[in-house]
């Protein structure tokens, strides 16, 4: 796999932070949620997959995003803002008061393709989507180094992530994906 080569300015990751924050609090002040500002530069309106992820004190708050591009990058940051303060399962709606620490982070994805050798996955490098089945789970390449995992502790997370055991990576019906992102 090639490096995935995208290199957002400090005004583009500025302006997608700032992004996610109007985006959540236009939200909770009952304002127009669908109208994101123009971005400052064409590489944002490229057609690219993003995660946010909200972080409290350290802690995961919500996080959720478009594997593939499905529109502009600006528009599903703007969109996957929303849905991770207000529509991630695991945690209650984002309440106002808990906008003020809030900590954003974005990671725009490469594009996506088959893993053809375990082996070959870079912890810290590449994300993983383990499916099988009606089963998928997707790991960022980020969340191996916040925990200090391995490749192969990487590659049985990413299956429990999709309700898998641990080691259907190594089951020839499981599908192994990966990606490169850039993350601030």
């Amino acid at each position: 796999m090639d490096n995935f080569r995208l290199s957002p300015t400090d005004e583009d990751k500025l302006y997608l932070k700032d992004l996610v924050l109007l985006s959540i609090n236009a939200r909770l002040s009952g304002q127009d949620p669908a109208a994101p500002p123009d971005p400052p530069s064409s590489l944002l309106r490229q057609e690219l997959g993003a995660f946010v992820t909200l972080k409290r004190n350290g802690q995961l708050r919500g996080c959720i995003g478009n594997i593939i591009g499905q529109g502009p990058l600006f528009r599903t940051v703007w969109s996957m803002a929303q849905a991770a303060a207000f529509e991630d399962p695991r945690f209650p709606s984002l309440t106002q008061p808990e906008l003020a620490d809030l900590e954003v982070e974005i990671s725009i994805l490469g594009p996506v393709l088959p893993c053809p050798d375990p082996e070959q996955v870079e912890v810290g490098r590449h994300g993983l989507i383990m499916r099988q089945g009606s089963r998928q789970g997707l790991l960022l390449p980020q969340v191996p180094l916040e925990w200090g995992w391995d490749r192969h502790q990487f590659l049985a997370q990413t299956c429990r992530k999709a309700g898998l055991p641990a080691q259907a990576w190594r089951d020839a019906t499981t599908q192994i994906y990966w990606f490169e992102a850039v993350v601030f």
